[in-house]
């Protein structure tokens, strides 16, 4: 005889499916957390000119100045929603939308640091950059800053300079002369709706208030707040007096980076991984499971589901049957079931459903009810309870007329 063949074993362990299964479900959770709260995870070191940046066009030097000052700092990646009483510090980028810096609720006092430098990311050091050349396209500014004053010019000093600042008259820094570090192509601002602040030594403006808007303050150098600038003790010393003087009565300071793209995200899926709609989506997780669990726990085909209406003798008989038990007539069938018992017992017994007296005799000799009483129980019955109880005498005594083995 041959040797039965052996089964072929299965292609996956089941462990090993399951194992699948839970490392699936796991990294499809973490990606989605990851996705809600990616903006936070941002750590702003890319090399641009704003308050999180570290290379040399960045500010993240200024806020650390300004708390070692003893000011209230604040690097906010969250948009607020009505102005608020605090100075604030935008770093527009080029390619700005005018109306996106016109409708960012300003603060007591807003200070918009203009771009200057084209600068490129250092492949070796990715924090790092590597300055280009000067920005030139005055025409993206006076766009910008159309919403303040009508006209803006740029003017750029050759080369690397040593200026010294000084207030313009009328204006409230109150210092004579301000020597600053080495500056590499000082930029200056013009034009009309703009009333300078700080100017160098031929009265050209680095610091202006919008007419329009006196709340408004562009500095038109970075230079005096980057951190390349900041590397110097007076150009620090410079940058500092600008904030203190904007801040004025003690007012805190609010750097924001949400015009740089850098906005703590707000959508929906870091709504529902919040409280409180955070125990909303433990529950959705937890319902998933137990269906997940669930359907596991089914096998094998779904069973076909049948007629609304079956055919056949079988559904005449359960029609009628409804029938009767809609209208409450059961009992009335007791008479018929107690005739119908009666032919079958004469019928197993051999003899005749006329002949009354045979199935009474031996009814007496098996010791067994008579029919007639049977019967006539049957014709009293007026409930469903009574039809029951007959139906179970009818039952047991054509047991015991007939022998059969039930």
């Amino acid at each position: 005889m041959s040797e039965p063949a052996q089964a072929k074993p299965p292609t996956f362990a089941a462990g090993a499916i399951v194992a699948l299964v839970l490392v699936g479900i796991v990294a499809a959770a973490g990606f989605a957390v990851l996705s809600a709260y990616a903006p936070d995870l941002r750590s702003g070191q890319d090399g641009r000119a704003h308050a999180l940046s570290k290379s040399a066009v960045g500010y993240a030097g200024a806020p650390i100045l300004m708390q070692g000052l003893g000011a209230s700092v604040l690097v906010s990646r969250t948009r607020p929603t009505r102005p608020s009483g605090a100075v604030v510090v935008l770093t527009p980028e080029p390619g700005l939308s005018p109306d996106e810096l016109r409708n960012y609720p300003k603060g007591a006092r807003t200070l918009i640091v203009l771009p200057k430098w084209v600068a490129m990311r250092d492949p070796v050091r990715p924090a790092f950059v590597r300055k280009a050349g000067v920005m030139r396209d005055d025409a993206a500014f006076q766009e910008m800053l159309k919403s303040y004053a009508p006209q803006t010019r740029l003017s750029v000093r050759k080369g690397v300079t040593q200026p010294t600042l000084r207030g313009a008259d009328g204006a409230f820094f109150g210092v004579p002369g301000l020597r600053l570090g080495k500056i590499d192509s000082l930029r200056t601002i013009a034009g009309e709706g703009w009333v300078p602040l700080l100017v160098d030594e031929a009265g050209n403006a680095v610091l202006v208030q919008s007419a329009k808007t006196p709340s408004i303050w562009v500095l038109a150098d970075p230079d005096l707040l980057n951190n390349q600038g900041l590397a110097s003790r007076d150009t620090a010393r410079a940058g500092a007096l600008i904030l203190d003087t904007a801040r004025g009565d003690e007012r805190p300071i609010l750097f924001d980076v949400t015009l740089n793209g850098l906005e703590r995200g707000r959508g929906l899926a870091r709504l529902m991984l919040e409280p409180p709609w955070l125990a909303a989506t433990l529950i959705a997780v937890a319902a998933a499971v137990l269906m997940g669990l669930h359907a596991l726990a089914r096998f094998g085909q779904p069973r076909r589901s049948g007629r609304a209406f079956a055919l056949g003798a079988r559904a005449l008989v359960d029609n009628s049957a409804d029938l009767v038990r809609m209208a409450r007539k059961e009992h009335e069938l007791a008479p018929a079931y107690a005739a119908l018992t009666r032919a079958l017992v004469a019928r197993a017994a051999g003899g005749h459903t006329a002949e009354e007296h045979w199935l009474d005799d031996l009814a007496r000799r098996r010791g067994a009810t008579p029919p007639a009483e049977l019967a006539a129980e049957a014709e009293t019955a007026k409930t469903r309870d009574d039809l029951t109880a007959v139906a179970k005498k009818l039952y047991e005594w054509r047991g015991e007329m007939t022998r059969e083995r039930r």
